[in-house]
C-alpha cells in the first residue's frame, strides 16, 4: 500500500465519515475479496474450462452470444421474448456492429438462425438452433455441477443465508451515486490529495 494511504488512514477516514469500526474492517476485507474475484472472473476460468472439457470449439465471446440469444430471465432480467441483434448487443453491453458480426458467425456455424418476428413480420429476430441450445444447456449444466459440488460442502443454513445476503449486497453499486453525494466532503479531500501529490 502506498505510504500516503495506510490501512490506519483508511480506517480513520471511514470512521470520520460515520462508518463504524467493525463495518470499516468489513469494507476493507470485502473490497480485497471483490478485487481478487474480479481478476479471476475476468479470466473466465470456469467458462473456458467448460468449453474445453465439453469439447466445444467456440471461444468465450461466441458462447456469450449464444447465452444472450437464449436470454435467461434470471441472468438478464426483463421478460423472455424474441431476441434481435440489438437485444444481444444490449444484453452483452457491446457495440451493435460487433453483436451483428458475432451473431452472423453463430448463424454460419449452425448454432443460431435468423427468423421473422411473430409479433411484427417486418422485424428480424435471431434464435438458437438445436445445436445452439445443446451448447448453452451443456455449459450451464457444467457450471451448475461445479458450483453444486462446491456448495454441497457448506452447511445448509449457510447456503440458505448466502443467496439473500448476496442479492442484498448486489444492490450496493446502485447505492453508490447517493453515497457519493453523502460523502462529498471526504471525496473532495481525496481528490485534493491527488492534485497535491508531487
Amino acid at each position: 500500500m502506498p505510504d500516503g494511504a495506510t490501512k490506519t488512514d483508511l480506517n480513520t477516514m471511514l470512521q470520520r465519515a460515520g462508518i463504524a469500526p467493525a463495518t470499516a474492517e468489513a469494507v476493507l476485507a470485502i473490497d480485497a475479496l471483490l478485487q481478487h474475484w474480479r481478476r479471476r472472473a475476468m479470466k473466465r476460468e470456469l467458462g473456458q474450462r467448460a468449453l474445453e472439457d465439453l469439447g466445444i470449439d467456440l471461444d468465450l465471446a461466441q458462447l456469450d452470444v449464444l447465452v444472450a440469444i437464449d436470454g435467461p430471465e434470471a441472468e438478464f432480467g426483463g421478460s423472455a421474448g424474441e431476441t434481435m441483434v440489438a437485444t444481444v448487443a444490449e444484453r452483452l453491453n457491446i457495440d451493435p456492429s460487433r453483436a451483428s458480426r458475432l451473431v452472423s458467425e453463430m448463424v454460419e456455424l449452425g448454432y443460431a438462425r435468423r427468423a421473422v418476428s411473430q409479433a411484427d413480420a417486418r422485424r428480424a429476430i435471431v434464435e438458437l438452433t438445436n445445436k445452439g441450445h445443446a451448447v448453452v444447456d451443456a455449459v450451464r449444466a457444467y457450471k451448475l455441477l461445479i458450483m453444486g459440488g462446491f456448495l454441497s460442502s457448506w452447511a445448509p443454513e449457510d447456503v440458505a443465508n448466502f443467496i439473500p445476503l448476496m442479492r442484498k449486497f448486489g444492490a450496493w453499486s446502485e447505492h453508490s451515486a447517493m453515497a457519493a453525494t453523502a460523502h462529498g466532503e471526504e471525496i473532495a479531500v481525496l481528490s485534493r490529495r491527488i492534485r497535491e501529490t508531487v
